[in-house]
């Protein structure tokens, strides 16, 4: 007897300046995802705009009470939601405490930890207390610039440095200030994306990803991926115009990357985390030679598309995209 096919929503859209990134994961999930096993769709998000994709060409607007859809006079109801919105309400809890009260499954983690994953202040200095090592940063809120003076950013995170939005992702209003003159300009972009801007010290040294993601059964960690680009750091033309070399595995010694692997997974626990997770960290040299590991960022809905640093790190593995996102949904039921 055939088990009954779950329907699965592959949740795409979003309200941020990511919104196109998103609907590209989106594809490359769908094709990644098992036909045989699963009822796939494609449901886009943008603004009160919620639809599903139909397989005939069409779409159909999302019955917002219970997250479902009519098709061919029936409805239909979702028994699992693949969110794959990078920024708002995907990443940062809007949408999860939706799904949590419409008492749907879904693949990332709870609201907690999307809210404070999303903005990287707070991650943090929330990690921080956890003994994780990561940049000097300040947060300077819109509205309240001139409650943090251009001589206590030299000092406490110095030249040259980040201005980013606190809570956004893909590089969008990112830049790399090399003096005072600098900040107010670079300031005014990130505050085209987020209502609070962090400022953070300039680490020196190797960039590199890992993603990850565990079950009931398993713990598994992708091999690491050293990302190099000519840019003066890894921007959106980085991520997405192919201005970048990412090797994988990483060119770091089998100690770094097992502490990595070691780190990568220790977070993954401390943030309760579900689903796939990629980290993003920098290695800079301790004064005895050593390396040392900070990290800059948890994603928590990573880039999907074949070329995304998650499903390389797969391919690098000898894995499936299709047995790992089969391993993500059947670990909820």
């Amino acid at each position: 007897m055939q088990p009954i096919k779950r329907t699965i929503a592959i949740v795409c859209g979003g309200d941020s300046s990511e919104h196109d990134v998103s609907l590209r994961s989106a594809q490359g999930l769908y094709s990644f995802f098992d036909k045989q096993r699963y009822n796939v769709y494609i449901v886009d998000i943008k603004g009160q705009d919620w639809h599903a994709n139909l397989h005939d060409g069409t779409s159909t607007p999302i019955d917002r009470n219970d997250f479902s859809f009519m098709e061919n006079g029936k409805v239909v109801h979702f028994d699992y939601a693949y969110i794959t919105i990078h920024g708002t309400p995907g990443e940062n809890g809007i949408l999860q405490g939706y799904f949590d009260l419409v008492n749907l499954p879904y693949s990332t983690s709870g609201v907690l930890v999307e809210a404070m994953t999303f903005d990287k202040f707070v991650l943090n200095q929330y990690l921080r207390g956890y003994g994780v090592s990561v940049a000097e940063s300040l947060l300077i809120r819109r509205g309240y610039e001139h409650l943090v003076s251009d001589e206590e950013i030299l000092q406490k995170v110095g030249m040259p440095c980040f201005v980013k939005p606190s809570s956004d992702g893909s590089s969008f209003g990112v830049s790399k200030v090399k003096n005072i003159d600098q900040l107010a300009p670079a300031m005014r972009k990130a505050m085209m994306e987020s209502d609070e801007v962090m400022v953070e010290s300039y680490l020196e040294g190797t960039e590199i990803t890992i993603g990850c993601y565990k079950t009931r059964e398993k713990e598994v960690l992708f091999p690491i991926t050293e990302v190099v680009t000519k840019n003066e750091f890894f921007d959106f033309d980085a991520k997405y115009n192919g201005q970048v070399d990412e090797i994988t595995p990483a060119r770091i010694s089998e100690d770094t990357a097992r502490r990595v692997r070691q780190l990568t997974s220790a977070i993954y626990d401390i943030l309760h985390c579900n689903g796939i997770i990629r980290i993003d960290y920098i290695l800079t040299k301790n004064a005895d030679g050593t390396e040392r590991i900070n990290m800059l960022e948890v994603n928590t809905t990573p880039g999907m598309t074949p070329t995304s640093f998650i499903p390389q790190q797969v391919r690098a593995a000898g894995l499936n995209m299709t047995d790992v996102l089969t391993d993500i949904v059947e670990n909820q039921f």
